[in-house]
């Protein structure tokens, strides 16, 4: 807040001046504002602007991008300014597409719009940016379209190394394993070799499709080039080791790392805890709070999993503490645990106290508590809790496949709510 009463101080210093029409100036006040998320004095400072340069505009535009969730939810805003600033005559360059590409995710029609931006790309010539290359390839494979993403690759004639671990992550991402090792050798062959973001890639596919030998052979080469200190290969490799249910080998690698981060103990915590090892989850979890670790909601969410597994009450109680106090009860992931360990060990009570604290409760979190409520014979506060549900979603379909293999008969649901 400190810079944006700054901001406003200098910007009323230059109204006063009548210094207002300074393009270095307004640049610097449109990006103090758009900084500060104050978007309605950045679009007022935009608009009173007697001079616009290329990045008066892609301030504007990549900080609409990047602001506030009404502007996010609002995005063909940013391509109305797009469009503004052609008809004024002002050529995007390749930090203004690559503003407005980012924003195509959250887009409906992003797909499209995607397409259409890569055409003016192409017209353009900006198509041998390595930048926007990896921003196509990138947005392509979320949305599902490898093979143009590769097309967008085979374009560029000089690639880089973000490139080319783009489309690695590409064909990971849709579920490619083949293709993405296929790549990684063509990368080889031409001279390009892997770093840390190019290991965890092929690494997480190998966790994701369960081919355990080629992890095996890929902490070979990981060796091989020494990047088998680098924390972010030696999480991707733990967590190979875990997914492909060789849980003693992921607790080896995780007990040679040389450095360790959050994501490293959440890793091998969550493998123990897929496994049902609550005893060991938990005690990972004090070793990890004895060093300084701060876990995430994913830690506490496996643990509390975990110990519902094994109906370890007084273990639920602690961690239920922890997460309490660090504000993290009231996310749906750590609440929905909540509710079931509560379950299991048969606190139907605190289970619907974690449901409540929920601040916004999703699908699973109202199965969970109605689920809780029929495997221990709540009949009639199941279908009452489902009849507050439905408002939500309007779809008891949704949670029929859970519900109905529970102790309340699913049809005394169904006609309830006729």
């Amino acid at each position: 807040m400190g810079n944006l009463d700054e901001g406003k101080h200098i910007h009323g210093h230059i109204i006063k001046l009548g210094m207002t029409n300074v393009l270095s100036l307004g640049n610097q006040l449109l990006h103090v504002y758009v900084k500060c998320k104050e978007l309605v004095d950045a679009c007022k400072v935009f608009d009173e602007m007697g001079v616009r340069n290329i990045v008066t505009w892609n301030t504007l535009i990549c900080g609409l991008r990047y602001s506030t969730e009404r502007f996010r939810r609002n995005g063909h805003l940013v391509f109305s300014y797009f469009k503004k600033m052609l008809m004024e005559s002002v050529f995007p360059d390749c930090i203004t597409f690559g503003g407005l590409l980012r924003l195509c995710v959250e887009l409906n029609d992003g797909v499209w719009l995607v397409k259409e931006l890569h055409c003016a790309i192409v017209k353009m010539g900006y198509d041998q940016s390595c930048f926007l290359g990896a921003t196509l390839v990138d947005l392509y494979g979320k949305f599902g379209l490898v093979g143009e993403s590769r097309c967008v690759l085979d374009g560029v004639l000089a690639r880089d190394l973000v490139l080319w671990n783009v489309m690695v992550s590409c064909y990971v991402l849709n579920g490619l394993g083949e293709e993405a090792f296929w790549f990684f050798n063509l990368m080889r062959l031409e001279g390009v070799e892997g770093d840390e973001f190019t290991f965890a890639s092929l690494l997480n596919s190998c966790a994701t499709l369960g081919l355990y030998d080629s992890g095996r052979q890929i902490q070979g080469l990981v060796v091989k080039v020494c990047l088998n200190k680098d924390v972010v290969v030696e999480s991707a490799l733990v967590d190979m080791y875990a997914k492909n249910e060789h849980i003693n080998d992921a607790r080896k690698a995780f007990d040679v790392m040389s450095f360790r981060n959050v994501v490293s103990w959440t890793t091998i915590i969550v493998g123990y805890g897929r496994r049902g090892d609550g005893k060991e989850a938990i005690e990972l979890l004090k070793r990890m709070l004895r060093e300084d670790f701060v876990p995430d909601e994913l830690t506490l969410a496996s643990v509390l999993s975990s110990c519902g597994n094994l109906s370890m009450a007084t273990e639920t109680v602690q961690v239920h503490g922890y997460a309490a106090k660090c504000v993290f009860s009231n996310y749906s992931s750590v609440g929905n645990a909540l509710i079931n360990a509560y379950s299991k060990c048969g606190s139907i009570a605190h289970a619907y106290q974690s449901f409540s604290s929920i601040k916004t409760p999703d699908r699973f979190s109202w199965t969970s508590m109605i689920g809780a409520y029929a495997s221990h014979g709540f009949s009639k506060e199941a279908i009452q809790l489902f009849e507050e549900m439905l408002p939500w979603s309007g779809k008891w379909q949704e949670i029929g496949c859970i519900t109905s293999r529970q102790a309340v008969p699913w049809k005394l649901l169904e006609e309830s709510t006729h």
